[in-house]
């Protein structure tokens, strides 16, 4: 089975009761709320991918005001031709400040659109778990930088 490991970064934002959010369509097309932020590249550290990242997705310059927790997730699925790949996320979640730039649409990237989102309207929304996974770290703040009750693992597909 094909071993695949994606390092990426994102950034909480909040706000006066909203929350910064990109929107990335699914694998079905199906558009659905994300964490700004991304996948590193080769020798970038995930401090410089999540400021990259969430100016590329949204327009923000931002500060990063701390490291909120790293979350894990496997899943095991079949690419293309049908054979099974074992994915392995590794997903560093920092808190982040808007300190500049102004908000916009990504164009020709992962995502479509960005925009503040209150708070309360988030479980109403079609969302990745990664976002309730950023939120609960911000309000929670683990001292490990871990949520225990959080590791995914999938079978096939």
């Amino acid at each position: 089975m094909r071993q695949k490991l994606r390092v990426a970064a994102y950034a909480i934002c909040v706000r006066d009761g909203q929350i910064l959010l990109a929107r990335s369509p699914a694998a079905d097309g199906t558009p659905e709320w994300v964490v700004p932020g991304g996948g590193m590249e080769h020798g970038e550290d995930p401090y410089d991918t999540v400021r990259r990242e969430v100016e590329e997705e949204t327009g923000y310059r931002i500060e990063v005001a701390g490291l909120l927790g790293v979350n894990s997730s496997r899943h095991t699925f079949r690419d293309r031709f049908g054979r099974p790949v074992d994915h392995h996320s590794v997903r560093f979640v920092y808190e982040g400040r808007v300190i500049g730039g102004e908000l916009r649409n990504e164009i020709g990237g992962s995502t479509d659109l960005a925009a503040w989102q209150d708070l309360d309207a988030v479980p109403g929304l079609l969302r990745i778990r990664l976002v309730d996974i950023a939120l609960r770290m911000w309000r929670e703040r683990p001292v490990t930088g871990r949520l225990t009750d959080t590791v995914e693992e999938e079978a096939v597909e």
